[in-house]
């Protein structure tokens, strides 16, 4: 059975009657002309449907925590939405810690992790109440220690390890090789384990945390990674007599950027999982344990797509045609970042034949400011919108000002209704934070 991870476009895409694409019950050329563009558009019914089959996945696993990986994209709309659908969230800095209990989440629910926490953000997470911090080196063990004791409370951790698994993605986004600026080496737990039954007496571990990378499209790597960790957890409970009660899988399962690709579905990921823990925990003698999954990109990019307003066209002499659209690598740097893949319609014209292969460039300044090379598309005139789809994740996330460039809106579409969740920066928010010296002022 799919899932909607597999899908290309969100769940609820369609052909309207004036013959324009439709999200959410909403005409994009609407919600162009409304909001503006570029604009990024969320679809509800999509986020909703892939949060709840992640759940009917794991269905026959009763010890099952679900974590949205907050990084792919988080506002705070997001969060009550995940939150009503029963998820924690997975954060890696203050400002999403902030975020999530602004929206109100259930902070007991959540997770603190990341590779170079400040004093100030274990300070947040443990007032706030975060229920787990995945400790990821020495240093963060006496940090995160210091801070319990100091509020006068134990925390339970986690203990990131890099599990030595290298699945075939891009180098930039694989995490649990052993190369990797995360986690302690398995060579290194024993000596973490050491110092906190002896010395970080406000620190209580109750599981292992690995994260083998995003955009998987492997499903034996799940099971290995299991593996892995129950493992370590058997020999841990032997040679220390360490109870270890969690583990954390990490998310990263891939979606459907364009027709080639084969995402496996969720269920198929689940269903590995769930094998690998029946299997390894009677082979280590462990306690099957609870597990955490932190689903990001595959919950939130399929739900995302982008509008732009084609601007001007060059057509180089025997070359390539380039159409350049009023956004780029600031707000989407997958293409630079990673040569990312997207596809992408004219919003008024998704059935027209594709005529003519051109290469959709950005307005910034700079040569690799492309968003899609050689792609075919109907004749394309200053104006037309074009909607790239599977922009959810790591779109306005990684956003920037590039250029001085003002990042766009966003916008939560459902039943026919639009509503604005990002509003558009204006130049008074882009100079807010600017300060000229007194000794610059009044000068000619």
């Amino acid at each position: 059975m799919t899932t909607a991870n597999q899908n290309l476009k969100p769940v609820t895409t369609k052909i309207n009657a004036k013959g324009n694409l439709e999200i959410g019950g909403c005409d994009l050329i609407d919600l162009a002309e409304q909001y503006g563009t570029p604009l990024y558009v969320f679809d509800e019914q999509t986020i909703r449907t892939i949060a709840r089959e992640y759940k009917q996945a794991f269905k026959a696993y009763p010890k099952v925590s679900m974590l949205y990986a907050s990084k792919a994209f988080m506002t705070k709309a997001v969060v009550r939405i995940l939150d009503e659908e029963g998820f924690g969230f997975d954060m890696v800095s203050g400002g999403e810690i902030y975020t999530a209990a602004a929206a109100g989440a259930n902070m007991k629910k959540c997770l603190f992790n990341g590779n170079n926490k400040s004093y100030d953000e274990l300070q947040m997470a443990v007032e706030l109440g975060v229920g787990l911090i995945s400790v990821d080196n020495f240093l963060e063990l006496a940090l995160l220690n210091e801070v319990a004791k100091s509020n006068n409370k134990t925390v339970d951790i986690l203990l990131r390890v890099t599990p030595g698994i290298e699945c075939h993605t891009h180098e930039y986004i694989q995490t649990g090789h052993l190369d990797s600026k995360f986690g302690f080496d398995l060579t290194q737990v024993d000596e973490a384990v050491e110092l906190i039954l002896e010395e970080y007496q406000n620190l209580n571990p109750v599981g292992l945390h690995a994260h083998i990378g995003s955009q998987i499209f492997e499903t034996n790597i799940y099971y290995d990674e299991v593996e892995v960790l129950l493992k370590e957890a058997g020999r841990l409970k032997e040679k220390y007599s360490l109870n270890l009660t969690h583990i954390n899988l990490g998310g990263g399962l891939g979606i459907k950027y364009t027709e080639n690709d084969c995402p496996p579905s969720i269920n198929e990921i689940a269903e590995k999982i769930i094998s690998s823990i029946k299997d390894n925990a009677v082979k280590y003698n462990v306690e099957e344990p609870e597990i955490h999954i932190e689903p990001g990109r595959s919950i939130i990019g399929t739900s995302g797509v982008t509008l732009y307003t084609v601007g001007s066209s060059k057509q180089v002499p025997k070359g390539r045609k380039y159409v350049a659209v009023d956004g780029g690598m600031a707000d989407n740097p997958r293409p630079s970042l990673y040569q990312a893949v997207y596809t992408a319609d004219v919003v008024d014209k998704p059935v027209a034949e594709p005529v003519e292969t051109v290469t959709i460039a950005g307005r910034f300044c700079e040569s690799g400011d492309i968003l899609i090379k050689d792609i075919k598309l109907p004749v394309l005139k200053e104006g037309d919108i074009l909607c790239f789809y599977d922009t959810g994740a790591y779109g306005y996330s990684m956003a920037s000002n590039y250029n001085r460039v003002l990042k766009p809106a966003a916008v939560l579409v459902n039943n026919s209704q639009s509503d604005i969740i990002i509003n558009r920066e204006s130049y008074e928010h882009l100079t807010a934070c600017d300060v000229i010296p007194d000794r610059l002022k009044n000068k000619a």
